[in-house]
């Protein structure tokens, strides 16, 4: 278990940035589905509002940006990120990139679109993938992901 973590780890981007700055507000946190079509959260709501700037947070490509269901969606690949990469999806946004276009950690992508029926309030989904495994994108941020602490054979005092 210790090493899948690790590995898992390791394969992240050193240090992604926030999507939505300054740090927003999480309004619904991510709740894995217990099975592929299960009830669950696939990302985090993120609070902001309509126009806010949405960036990129890391290096990557754009591998979709277009409307899906009357929403705007970008999905990115991010590089460095391991085999299969790392996917991260942003929604309601009015994309400024397209398709094969290359953005780098900050930069801003588009603007956050009006509330939808997702979110009472107006707030940006972000989803984050690896393959066909949801993962939780708050753990592409500094500070926020699972430290582990080493295993030491010494009895307690």
């Amino acid at each position: 278990m210790h090493k899948a973590l690790c590995a898992l780890l390791l394969l992240l981007p050193p240090s992604a940035t926030w999507p939505i700055t300054p740090h927003p507000p999480v309004l619904r946190p991510y709740d894995p589905p217990p099975t592929p079509y299960a009830k669950g959260h696939r990302g985090v709501d993120l609070a902001a509002a309509p126009g806010a700037p949405v960036r990129a947070p890391a290096p990557a490509e754009v591998v979709f940006a277009g409307r899906v269901a009357g929403r705007g969606v970008i999905t990115l690949r991010l590089h460095t990120s391991g085999t299969p990469p790392l996917h991260t999806t942003y929604e309601p946004v009015r994309p400024r990139v397209a398709r094969g276009d290359e953005v780098t950690a900050g930069e801003v992508i588009g603007e956050l679109e009006p509330a939808t029926a997702h979110c009472a309030v107006p707030c940006l989904h972000w989803g984050l993938k690896r393959g066909e495994t949801y993962l939780n994108p708050l753990t592409l941020l500094p500070g926020t992901r699972p430290r582990l602490l080493p295993y030491l054979d010494v009895p307690p005092t």
